[in-house]
Protein backbone atom coordinates (compact mmCIF):
# COMPACT_ATOMS: atom_id res chain seq x y z
CA UNK A 1 0.00 0.00 0.00
CA UNK A 2 1.28 3.47 -0.86
CA UNK A 3 1.80 5.75 2.11
CA UNK A 4 2.44 9.50 2.27
CA UNK A 5 4.11 11.54 4.99
CA UNK A 6 3.15 15.20 5.23
CA UNK A 7 5.67 17.27 7.18
CA UNK A 8 4.70 20.63 8.63
CA UNK A 9 7.72 22.92 8.45
CA UNK A 10 10.25 22.92 5.58
CA UNK A 11 13.18 24.43 7.46
CA UNK A 12 16.38 22.75 8.59
CA UNK A 13 14.64 20.49 11.06
CA UNK A 14 12.16 19.53 8.35
CA UNK A 15 15.02 18.38 6.14
CA UNK A 16 16.33 16.16 8.93
CA UNK A 17 12.87 14.70 9.54
CA UNK A 18 12.33 14.02 5.82
CA UNK A 19 15.71 12.34 5.50
CA UNK A 20 14.95 10.18 8.53
CA UNK A 21 11.56 9.21 7.10
CA UNK A 22 13.09 8.38 3.72
CA UNK A 23 15.65 6.10 5.37
CA UNK A 24 12.87 4.28 7.24
CA UNK A 25 11.54 2.96 3.89
CA UNK A 26 7.95 3.29 5.09
CA UNK A 27 6.72 6.15 2.90
CA UNK A 28 6.37 6.20 -0.87
CA UNK A 29 5.95 9.98 -0.85
CA UNK A 30 7.18 12.73 1.48
CA UNK A 31 5.81 16.26 1.04
CA UNK A 32 5.89 19.52 2.98
CA UNK A 33 3.41 22.12 4.15
CA UNK A 34 5.04 25.49 4.77
CA UNK A 35 3.99 29.16 4.88
CA UNK A 36 6.59 29.93 2.18
CA UNK A 37 4.86 27.77 -0.44
CA UNK A 38 4.50 30.73 -2.83
CA UNK A 39 8.28 30.99 -3.20
CA UNK A 40 9.53 27.63 -1.91
CA UNK A 41 8.41 24.79 -4.16
CA UNK A 42 10.96 22.12 -3.25
CA UNK A 43 13.32 21.21 -0.43
CA UNK A 44 15.90 18.89 -1.91
CA UNK A 45 13.91 16.08 -3.52
CA UNK A 46 10.71 16.85 -1.59
CA UNK A 47 7.86 19.05 -2.81
CA UNK A 48 6.28 21.90 -0.83
CA UNK A 49 2.59 21.77 -1.75
CA UNK A 50 0.55 24.00 0.56
CA UNK A 51 0.30 26.04 3.74
CA UNK A 52 0.12 24.28 7.12
CA UNK A 53 -3.36 25.58 7.94
CA UNK A 54 -4.75 23.50 5.07
CA UNK A 55 -3.51 20.21 6.51
CA UNK A 56 -6.97 18.66 6.94
CA UNK A 57 -7.76 18.60 3.24
CA UNK A 58 -5.10 15.90 2.70
CA UNK A 59 -6.31 13.60 5.45
CA UNK A 60 -6.99 9.94 4.60
CA UNK A 61 -5.98 6.54 5.94
CA UNK A 62 -2.83 6.45 3.78
CA UNK A 63 -1.44 9.76 5.09
CA UNK A 64 0.66 10.36 8.21
CA UNK A 65 1.60 13.80 9.54
CA UNK A 66 4.70 15.03 11.33
CA UNK A 67 5.53 18.43 12.84
CA UNK A 68 9.12 19.42 12.07
CA UNK A 69 9.42 22.69 13.96
CA UNK A 70 12.55 23.04 16.06
CA UNK A 71 11.06 25.60 18.46
CA UNK A 72 9.49 23.61 21.28
CA UNK A 73 6.46 25.83 21.79
CA UNK A 74 5.76 26.09 18.06
CA UNK A 75 5.98 22.32 17.74
CA UNK A 76 3.60 21.93 20.67
CA UNK A 77 1.01 24.24 19.14
CA UNK A 78 1.00 22.43 15.81
CA UNK A 79 1.01 18.94 17.24
CA UNK A 80 -1.98 19.87 19.39
CA UNK A 81 -3.79 21.04 16.22
CA UNK A 82 -3.07 17.68 14.58
CA UNK A 83 -4.41 15.84 17.62
CA UNK A 84 -7.61 17.90 17.55
CA UNK A 85 -7.87 17.20 13.81
CA UNK A 86 -7.70 13.45 14.53
CA UNK A 87 -5.12 12.79 11.83
CA UNK A 88 -2.52 10.00 11.86
CA UNK A 89 0.62 11.30 13.59
CA UNK A 90 3.96 9.68 12.82
CA UNK A 91 6.87 8.92 15.12
CA UNK A 92 10.15 8.92 13.19
CA UNK A 93 13.13 6.81 14.30
CA UNK A 94 16.21 6.73 12.09
CA UNK A 95 17.33 3.16 11.29
CA UNK A 96 20.79 3.86 12.70
CA UNK A 97 19.38 4.83 16.11
CA UNK A 98 19.60 2.22 18.86
CA UNK A 99 16.34 2.20 20.82
CA UNK A 100 15.65 -0.49 23.40
CA UNK A 101 12.44 -2.45 22.99
CA UNK A 102 11.70 -1.43 26.59
CA UNK A 103 11.56 2.27 25.73
CA UNK A 104 8.18 4.01 25.43
CA UNK A 105 7.99 6.78 22.82
CA UNK A 106 4.86 8.85 22.28
CA UNK A 107 3.55 10.27 19.02
CA UNK A 108 5.26 12.99 17.03
CA UNK A 109 8.77 12.36 18.32
CA UNK A 110 11.90 12.31 16.15
CA UNK A 111 14.87 10.12 17.07
CA UNK A 112 17.74 11.11 14.80
CA UNK A 113 20.67 9.21 13.33
CA UNK A 114 23.01 7.41 15.77
CA UNK A 115 21.00 8.36 18.85
CA UNK A 116 20.83 5.80 21.67
CA UNK A 117 17.92 5.39 24.09
CA UNK A 118 18.42 2.71 26.71
CA UNK A 119 15.90 0.47 28.55
CA UNK A 120 12.91 1.79 30.48
CA UNK A 121 13.31 5.38 29.40
CA UNK A 122 10.13 7.26 28.48
CA UNK A 123 9.93 9.87 25.73
CA UNK A 124 6.90 12.16 25.60
CA UNK A 125 4.88 13.75 22.82
CA UNK A 126 6.69 15.70 20.14
CA UNK A 127 10.21 15.33 21.50
CA UNK A 128 13.45 15.60 19.55
CA UNK A 129 16.32 13.28 20.41
CA UNK A 130 18.86 14.74 18.03
CA UNK A 131 21.86 13.31 16.22
CA UNK A 132 24.13 11.08 18.34
CA UNK A 133 22.41 11.98 21.62
CA UNK A 134 22.65 9.28 24.30
CA UNK A 135 19.82 8.73 26.79
CA UNK A 136 20.61 6.07 29.38
CA UNK A 137 18.29 3.82 31.40
CA UNK A 138 15.15 5.02 33.20
CA UNK A 139 15.24 8.59 31.90
CA UNK A 140 12.08 10.64 31.43
CA UNK A 141 11.71 13.29 28.72
CA UNK A 142 8.39 15.01 29.16
CA UNK A 143 6.42 16.43 26.24
CA UNK A 144 8.03 18.74 23.64
CA UNK A 145 11.58 18.43 24.95
CA UNK A 146 14.51 18.92 22.56
CA UNK A 147 17.77 17.13 23.29
CA UNK A 148 20.38 18.64 20.95
CA UNK A 149 23.09 16.68 19.09
CA UNK A 150 25.78 14.99 21.11
CA UNK A 151 24.12 15.27 24.54
CA UNK A 152 24.82 12.50 27.03
CA UNK A 153 22.43 11.62 29.86
CA UNK A 154 23.28 9.14 32.59
CA UNK A 155 20.48 7.04 34.07
CA UNK A 156 17.32 8.31 35.76
CA UNK A 157 17.47 11.87 34.40
CA UNK A 158 14.17 13.75 34.14
CA UNK A 159 13.58 16.72 31.84
CA UNK A 160 10.46 18.88 32.15
CA UNK A 161 8.02 19.80 29.40
CA UNK A 162 9.28 22.27 26.75
CA UNK A 163 12.88 22.30 27.95
CA UNK A 164 15.84 22.54 25.57
CA UNK A 165 19.17 20.87 26.30
CA UNK A 166 21.94 22.43 24.21
CA UNK A 167 24.47 20.68 22.02
CA UNK A 168 27.04 18.55 23.80
CA UNK A 169 25.58 18.81 27.31
CA UNK A 170 26.38 16.18 29.93
CA UNK A 171 23.92 15.31 32.71
CA UNK A 172 24.86 13.03 35.59
CA UNK A 173 22.59 10.34 36.99
CA UNK A 174 19.39 11.15 38.84
CA UNK A 175 19.23 14.82 37.87
CA UNK A 176 15.92 16.66 37.42
CA UNK A 177 15.69 19.57 34.99
CA UNK A 178 12.53 21.67 35.26
CA UNK A 179 9.83 22.82 32.85
CA UNK A 180 10.61 25.28 30.02
CA UNK A 181 14.29 25.62 30.87
CA UNK A 182 17.24 26.10 28.53
CA UNK A 183 20.59 24.49 29.22
CA UNK A 184 23.40 26.04 27.21
CA UNK A 185 25.77 24.24 24.88
CA UNK A 186 28.49 22.19 26.55
CA UNK A 187 27.06 22.53 30.06
CA UNK A 188 27.66 19.85 32.67
CA UNK A 189 24.64 19.39 34.91
CA UNK A 190 25.48 17.98 38.35
CA UNK A 191 22.66 19.57 40.40
CA UNK A 192 18.90 19.73 39.88
CA UNK A 193 17.69 22.76 37.90
CA UNK A 194 14.32 24.45 38.37
CA UNK A 195 11.58 25.59 35.98
CA UNK A 196 11.81 28.58 33.59
CA UNK A 197 15.53 29.27 33.77
CA UNK A 198 18.53 29.55 31.48
CA UNK A 199 21.58 27.73 32.84
CA UNK A 200 25.10 27.46 31.41
CA UNK A 201 28.59 26.38 32.36
CA UNK A 202 30.59 23.68 34.11
CA UNK A 203 28.91 23.01 36.42
CA UNK A 204 25.67 24.41 35.01
CA UNK A 205 24.26 27.38 36.92
CA UNK A 206 21.31 29.67 36.39
CA UNK A 207 22.19 32.94 34.66
CA UNK A 208 18.67 34.33 34.13
CA UNK A 209 14.99 33.52 34.04
CA UNK A 210 13.33 32.12 30.93
CA UNK A 211 9.97 33.55 29.87
CA UNK A 212 7.20 31.27 31.22
CA UNK A 213 4.85 29.67 28.67
CA UNK A 214 1.40 28.14 28.94
CA UNK A 215 1.47 24.36 29.29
Amino acid sequence: MTKTLIIIGAGGHGKVAADCAENMNVYTEIIFLDDRVDTLKKVGAWRVIDRPENFLKYQNNRVDYFVAIGDNNGRKQWLEKLIVGKVNIATLIHPSAVVSCYVKIQLGTLVCANAVINPFSKIGLGCIVNTSASIDHDCMLNDFVHIAPGCMFAGMVSVGTLSFIGIGCRVIQGISIGINSIIGAGAVVINDLTDNIVAVGVPAKKIKDNVPVNI
